[in-house]
C-alpha cells in the first residue's frame, strides 16, 4: 500500500482554446481564458504563470516562463458534448459517445414529459417549460407560481431538467421528491437527461425572488466503471469536494463534500491536506461556470482566477513530497462571447510536485482521459484502457 496524495483540481469551464470541431458546437472563437485576459487587459496570476500556464496559451498579463515549476500542456476532448458530466466523466476515463438531450431554447420539453410529470407528482400543471436563466425566470413567473402552485420547470443549453419551486409552497423535501420522480420515471431512454436539478428559492414578489443553496443535482450514474471505481476497488480513499457527487452520482466516492462555492472548496482542499494521509481528492471549483460564465460576467471571471492565484501559495506549503497536484477544467465558458452556454475547448493541464520533474511540456493530449490514466498510474494500478499516462515523462 503506497503512501500517496493526488489533488485534482477542476476550474469548471476554464478553457484554453477553441477545439478543431468548435463551429459544429457554434463555437468558433472561443478561448475563455485568452480572451477574459484580453479584455480586462491583463490578469495578475503569479502562481499559475511559475507553473506554465503562459507555456499552453497566451494570455495577456501571464507571459511564458522560462523555467517553469511545474509541467503544463492541454487537452482534447474526444466525447460528444460540452457538459460538466460528459469533461468530468472523461477525465476520470470514461467516454461519453453519445450526447446527452438537451431542448429547443422556446419549445422546452415536449408533452410527453410535461404530462408524465403532472401525472407522477400530482403537482396539476407547471410554467415556464423553456430555455432561459434560472434568476430570470423565478423574478418572470414566481408571483404566478405562489398562486398556482405550479412548480417552474426550464432548462438550459445543457442537457438538464431543471425545478424551481418556493420552499414556502414545496418544502426541500417534496421538492427533492419530485425530483427523483423525473429522474428516474420519467427522463429515461431518449431522454436520459445529464441531470435534474432541484432549484428552491425564497422571496415575496418579482424582482426580490432569491435562490437558496439548498439546489440538489439528480445526474444520472456513469454507464461504465471510472478510475474513481478503480482506485476505489483497490481500498484508496476518494474524496469527492464541490459538486463531484453530483456529476457521478456518488458513484466511486468513499468522501464527499459539497461546496457550494469557489472559496468553501479551497477551504475544504486545505483541510484535507491535514486530515488524510493517503489518497486522491477530486475538487471542483464551480465559480467559474456557475456564478461568472454562464452570466457573461467576466470582470468577476479575472478575479476569480486572481483570488485562486493569490491561494495557490497556502496549498504548495503544505503539500508533502510525494503529493502530486493537478489543475484542469472540463470544458470552457467564454464570457466574453455572445453566449451564455459552454464552449467547446480544450483544456489546460498543469501538474506540481515537489519531488518530480519540472518544466515538461505535455503537449497537445488526444483525451482528457489522459488525466485519469495518470492517476491510475501514479497510484500503481489498471485504469480503464483509456487515454494514455504521461506519469513515466514527469516522475
Amino acid at each position: 500500500m503506497i503512501d500517496q496524495r493526488v489533488f485534482l483540481i477542476i476550474l469548471d469551464g476554464v478553457g484554453v482554446g477553441a477545439l478543431p470541431d468548435a463551429a459544429q458546437y457554434n463555437d468558433e472563437g472561443s478561448n475563455t481564458l485568452a480572451n477574459t485576459s484580453k479584455k480586462v487587459y491583463g490578469l495578475h496570476l503569479p502562481n499559475l504563470q511559475k507553473l506554465g500556464l503562459g507555456n499552453i496559451v497566451a494570455v495577456k498579463g501571464v507571459p511564458a516562463e522560462r523555467k517553469p515549476i511545474g509541467n503544463y500542456g492541454k487537452a482534447v476532448e474526444v466525447s460528444v458534448g460540452k457538459d460538466s458530466i460528459t469533461g468530468h466523466w472523461e477525465i476520470m476515463g470514461l467516454i461519453n459517445e453519445y450526447p446527452f438531450p438537451t431542448y429547443p431554447p422556446a419549445g422546452g420539453f415536449p408533452e410527453e414529459i410535461i404530462d408524465a410529470f403532472i401525472e407522477k407528482t400530482g403537482c396539476r400543471g407547471v410554467l415556464g417549460n423553456k430555455a432561459t436563466s434560472g434568476t430570470e425566470i423565478i423574478n418572470e413567473l414566481g408571483e404566478e407560481h405562489l398562486r398556482t402552485h405550479f412548480p417552474i420547470v426550464y432548462t438550459s443549453a445543457d442537457s438538464v431538467f431543471q425545478i424551481a419551486a418556493h420552499e414556502k409552497i414545496y418544502p426541500i423535501d417534496k421538492l427533492y421528491e419530485m425530483c427523483e420522480i423525473a429522474r428516474n420515471e420519467i427522463l429515461t431512454g431518449k431522454n436520459r437527461v445529464g441531470r435534474v436539478i432541484a432549484r428552491p428559492f425564497i422571496g415575496d414578489k418579482n424582482g426580490a425572488f432569491q435562490r437558496t443553496s439548498a439546489r440538489k443535482d439528480f445526474s444520472v450514474n456513469p454507464p461504465d466503471q471510472t478510475v474513481m471505481d478503480l482506485l476505489k476497488a483497490h481500498d484508496i480513499p476518494v474524496i469527492g469536494v464541490g459538486k463531484i457527487e453530483d456529476l457521478f452520482n456518488f458513484q466511486g466516492i468513499t468522501e464527499s463534500i459539497h461546496t457550494p462555492h469557489n472559496q468553501e472548496t479551497m477551504d475544504m482542499i486545505l483541510s484535507y491536506c491535514d486530515k488524510i494521509d493517503r489518497g486522491f481528492l477530486f475538487a471542483n471549483l464551480p465559480d467559474f461556470d456557475t456564478l461568472w460564465g454562464h452570466r457573461n460576467n467576466y470582470k468577476e471571471f479575472a478575479s476569480g482566477l486572481e483570488e485562486f492565484d493569490s491561494w495557490l501559495p497556502e496549498l504548495f506549503e503544505r503539500v508533502k513530497e510525494s503529493d502530486i497536484v493537478i489543475i484542469t477544467a472540463d470544458h470552457g465558458c467564454d464570457p466574453t462571447t455572445k453566449s451564455t452556454d459552454h464552449s467547446r475547448e480544450y483544456i489546460p493541464i498543469l501538474v506540481y510536485g515537489k519531488g518530480i520533474k519540472r518544466g515538461v511540456d505535455l503537449g497537445t493530449r488526444k483525451t482528457f482521459a489522459d488525466i485519469g490514466a495518470t492517476i491510475a498510474d501514479i497510484f500503481q494500478i489498471q485504469g480503464t484502457g483509456k487515454g494514455t499516462s504521461f506519469w513515466n515523462s514527469i516522475k
